[in-house]
């Protein structure tokens, strides 16, 4: 038996070990390090205590956003300076001109004549052209403006502030809020949303009569809080109380989108995780192609993926811990995909039937910007009308013009294939790409013709701009 001792004693220490270990990577966000390596997992069984994690990540908050303000502010020019003339659907402003800075001594007609390979070996790729991360990349998770969390803290009294981090894009870049929902069956009413966020405490009052039954019930849902990875009950939520957990509808706002960011849930490790842009859903009836890496090929496909899935950073596992809502794919998936098949595009009113312009509403610079779409500018080639969008990927490989490095937490490399998004009520919906790196149309006007390498002049960039305010 005496032989059997300094064995156990290892057995024991080790076992110690691994448990130190446990509790180190139990505090560390998803696809963090794992017994020495890279693990496609969130850890599911947390050691340390709750206010223990809010305090440490309270105190560290104020150098998290100073960090990444500081980032938005060496990127871009930040200042409120609408179009003249030029609001969203609802009566925004939409901010104008170009807003990535140039680095010192290089303009855009410079960089347009020069290789992706000059641009690169002398390191004058603009940096508001490169992967926005997440206001804090390391940690991740859904991220809301505080016009949103102060709407939804009135109405229901949920509460969807962080206290890791905050929203970083200023408020005149985001779309409007709330934004007017319309409806394909009933655009004979236009905004049906009267104004107002829909939520679980109004819609029934908005939609009683204009929907039918499984629609009333699609949208009950898509209005209903369910559990997420940073809202919910357990210990290692991102709220300061426990939480019911988030809606569709909270970054989707009306059918449309606030903004709100996120990483997309099917990359690892943390780093190469694309910050997250949401998409408007309007118009989601005529797409094809759903999910960060558009994988899904429906909308109920894409529902059903949201809950069981998205909601949990990809990571299903936890999501069974946290508080995973199964849909029942007959019924409530079927009556979600049928009320989001019914958001409509917002009106368009110098498009024709075919989606083009109507040269007796248009101007002449709108109708010059849509020649250069279709020819020169070789948009309509991935965009043609009349939805604007080939509901394909395409890789624009913007790698060619930059070496690898890190960018707080986030690693910009390679962004792979995109979906080409729809284009129409565009101006609705800024900032712009899939992460928000370009916050005008302007800066996707200039951000396109180098990737492209279609050489516009300056006015041929602010004719297209014209047309694609038209869409």
């Amino acid at each position: 038996m005496r032989r059997l001792k300094p064995k156990w004693r290892e057995g024991r220490w080790a076992l110690l070990a691994a448990v130190g270990l446990v509790a180190l990577v139990a505090a560390l966000p998803a696809a963090r390090l794992w017994a020495g390596g890279p693990s496609s997992y969130s850890p599911v069984v947390i050691t340390e205590d709750f206010d223990q994690t809010m305090a440490r990540m309270k105190a560290a908050k104020p150098e998290v956003m100073k960090k990444q303000m500081d980032l938005l502010q060496q990127r871009y020019d930040l200042a409120d300076r609408p179009a003249d003339g030029v609001t969203m659907s609802g009566g925004k402003a939409v901010q104008a001109g170009v807003r990535v800075k140039l680095p010192d001594g290089v303009t855009w007609e410079k960089l347009a004549e020069m290789t992706p390979a000059q641009i690169k070996d002398q390191g004058l790729w603009p940096q508001g052209f490169l992967p926005l991360p997440h206001p804090n990349h390391a940690e991740g998770g859904m991220v809301f403006p505080k016009h949103h969390i102060d709407e939804i803290k009135k109405q229901t009294d949920i509460d969807l502030t962080r206290f890791d981090m905050d929203y970083d894009l200023p408020t005149h870049f985001l779309p409007e809020y709330p934004p007017p929902m319309y409806l394909n069956t009933r655009l004979d009413l236009g905004d049906v949303s009267q104004g107002k966020v829909v939520t679980i405490d109004n819609y029934y009052e908005l939609f009683n009569g204009i929907l039918n039954p499984k629609q009333m019930e699609g949208l009950r849902l898509l209005v209903t809080p369910f559990p997420q990875q940073q809202f919910n009950q357990t210990e290692d939520r991102r709220s300061e109380r426990p939480h019911r957990g988030v809606t569709c509808f909270d970054c989707h706002v009306n059918g449309h989108t606030n903004a709100a960011t996120h990483l997309v849930g099917d990359i690892r490790p943390q780093e190469f995780r694309h910050g997250l842009d949401t998409p408007p859903l309007r118009g989601v009836n005529i797409q094809r192609l759903f999910g960060s890496q558009r994988a899904l090929k429906s909308v109920e496909d894409f529902t059903e993926f949201e809950q069981r899935a998205a909601y949990f950073d990809g990571d299903p596992v936890i999501g069974t811990k946290k508080g995973l809502n199964i849909l029942d794919r007959g019924s409530q998936v079927h009556f979600m995909a049928e009320f989001q098949e019914l958001l409509a595009f917002p009106p368009a009113p110098k498009l024709d039937v075919f989606g083009k312009l109507d040269p007796g509403l248009a101007s002449e610079s709108e109708l010059r910007g849509e020649k250069v779409f279709f020819d020169k500018g070789r948009c309509g080639e991935c965009h043609p009308a009349p939805y604007y969008t080939d509901n394909l990927m395409h890789d624009m490989k913007a790698e060619r013009f930059f070496k690898p490095h890190m960018i707080n937490g986030r690693m910009a490399s390679v962004d792979g294939p995109i979906k080409t998004f729809p284009l129409r009520g565009i101006k609705d919906s800024p900032p712009y790409l899939h992460d928000r790196r370009l916050m005008t149309l302007e800066d996707t006007v200039e951000f396109f013709n180098l990737v492209t390498g279609v050489k516009l002049t300056d006015e041929e960039k602010k004719d297209l701009v014209a047309f694609m305010r038209c869409l």
